[in-house]
């Protein structure tokens, strides 16, 4: 990588940018150019997803934008209504096929699903698609500790990510604290918790002390804590202001300020709850 995004060691000879782009939401007939700008404003990190149903325009932006494919990193996701191991294989040649790529840089099961009580064998067919080199990492999303610790128990294999909500409103430290203990990278989704985040008096406070945004101080908080993080959004402005996040710091007192804003509470579905097909 070129830009200035700092990136985090994966298993292996991989790093993943600490910095990416989401499309969750990007409508398919929009994503192509929304990539694109993601592209032109420095972003090499793009996080897609089988259920996002835009895998094809991540893909023709990625190769239409003049930059070669191992410059960029790409992270795609099982869905859940393709969890075990021949239906996991599938789906990940589609995925590769709408993405129109030789390898997935990270691949990641979307949801433990635990009322299915598949995604041991989904995790089996993620290691096997690693270590044919199709898919160069593999990983877990909305996984908590118990999912972790029995596919590790089973299979030998750690996580190199797990994808989890991730905001000021719901910091997660226990799970954070397994994740630095196994060496998992801790990647937030929803980081500015859908714009919860953006009207908080603290991280406003912080923002005006600093001459920065709220969501360029809560995408700092998470850099500085070693999360990885990828925010998303359709105007070009604010894919600028994200990536805009390497030219400050905050101090051991304002970290401690946003700490305190921890309240448990999550915008998304419960992991052990959540079985949408």
């Amino acid at each position: 990588m070129t830009n200035s995004v700092p990136e985090i060691p994966l298993p292996g000879s991989q790093s993943i940018p600490q910095l990416g782009f989401g499309v969750f939401q990007v409508p398919p007939q929009d994503t192509p150019e929304t990539v694109r700008q993601a592209l032109a404003a420095g972003y090499r990190h793009l996080d897609t997803a089988a259920m996002y149903r835009n895998e094809a325009g991540v893909g023709d932006a990625s190769r239409t934008s003049g930059l070669n494919r191992e410059d960029l990193f790409v992270t795609t996701k099982l869905w859940n209504s393709d969890q075990g191991r021949k239906p996991a294989t599938r789906a990940f040649a589609r995925s590769l096929d709408q993405l129109d790529f030789d390898y997935i840089d990270l691949y990641l099961i979307h949801w433990p699903v635990p009322s299915r009580d598949l995604y041991v064998e989904s995790w089996r067919a993620l290691i096997e698609l690693q270590e044919e080199g199709r898919a160069r990492s593999i990983g877990v999303s909305n996984f908590h500790i118990a999912h972790l610790e029995r596919i590790i128990e089973e299979t030998g294999v750690v996580p190199a990510v797990n994808q989890i909500e991730l905001h000021p409103g719901h910091q997660q430290p226990e799970l954070r604290d397994f994740h630095r203990r196994h060496g998992i990278v801790t990647e937030a989704w929803s980081p500015l918790g859908q714009g919860a985040a953006l009207n908080e008096p603290t991280i406003a406070e912080i923002a005006d002390e600093l001459g920065r945004t709220p969501a360029q101080v809560v995408l700092r908080w998470h850099i500085q804590l070693g999360n990885v993080v990828i925010p998303k959004s359709v105007t070009p402005a604010r894919i600028e202001e994200n990536f805009d996040i390497f030219g400050f710091e905050l101090g051991e007192e304002r970290m401690r300020r946003l700490a305190q804003l921890d309240a448990g509470k999550r915008i998304g579905p419960h992991p052990d709850e959540f079985a949408k097909a």
